[in-house]
C-alpha cells in the first residue's frame, strides 16, 4: 500500500469505535461543545441508516431534517422520499429531476414525511478536520455499519 495512503487510513478504525461508542442526541438537543468538522451518523431504533460528513456539523445536522430545507440541504430526507416514492434513480434531463420531484405533490408529501423522520432519529458524531480523512473515514463508516442509504453513485 502506498505510504501516503496507509498514513491517512491509519486510523480510521479508532474513529469508528469512537463515533459507535458516542451516546447518541437528537437533532434538537446538539452539544454545544461539538467538534466544528467531522463525520456523523443517523440511526433509527438503533440500526444505522446514513453516514456523511461536513465542515459545519451543527450547520449540516439541522439542515437534515428542517422542514424548509431544499433537496440539496436535506440529501439525506431526499434519498429517503425517493426510496418510498420508487423514483431512486437520478436524471439529468428536466423530466424526473429534483425540481420536477418535488413539483409532485405526492413525492412532496414523501419529502416533509422524510425530513420529520430523519429530525427523529438519532445522531453521533467524530471529529475529522482534514477533508481527506473525512471522505475515507465517511465511506469506510458506511461500508463497516452497512448503511442502506448511502451509495456512493455518482451523479
Amino acid at each position: 500500500m502506498d505510504p501516503q495512503f496507509r498514513k491517512k487510513v491509519e486510523d480510521l478504525d479508532i474513529k469508528l469505535r469512537r463515533l459507535k461508542a458516542m451516546p447518541p442526541v437528537k437533532r434538537d438537543n446538539l452539544p454545544k461543545n461539538m467538534p466544528q468538522k467531522g463525520i456523523y451518523l443517523f440511526t433509527e431504533r438503533g440500526k444505522p441508516q446514513y453516514v456523511g460528513r461536513s465542515r459545519n456539523l451543527r450547520s449540516r445536522l439541522l439542515a437534515h431534517g428542517r422542514l424548509s430545507s431544499g433537496s440539496e440541504t436535506a440529501a439525506f430526507a431526499f434519498i429517503l422520499a425517493r426510496k418510498k416514492s420508487g423514483r431512486q434513480r437520478a436524471t439529468y434531463s428536466p423530466n424526473g429531476s429534483r425540481n420536477d420531484l418535488l413539483k409532485l405533490p405526492a413525492f412532496a408529501k414523501a419529502f416533509k414525511e422524510a425530513k420529520k423522520r430523519v429530525a427523529a432519529m438519532d445522531i453521533r458524531f467524530v471529529a475529522e478536520a482534514n477533508p481527506t480523512k473525512q471522505a475515507l473515514l465517511e465511506i469506510y463508516a458506511a461500508i463497516a455499519l452497512g448503511t442502506p442509504n448511502n451509495d456512493f453513485e455518482t451523479h
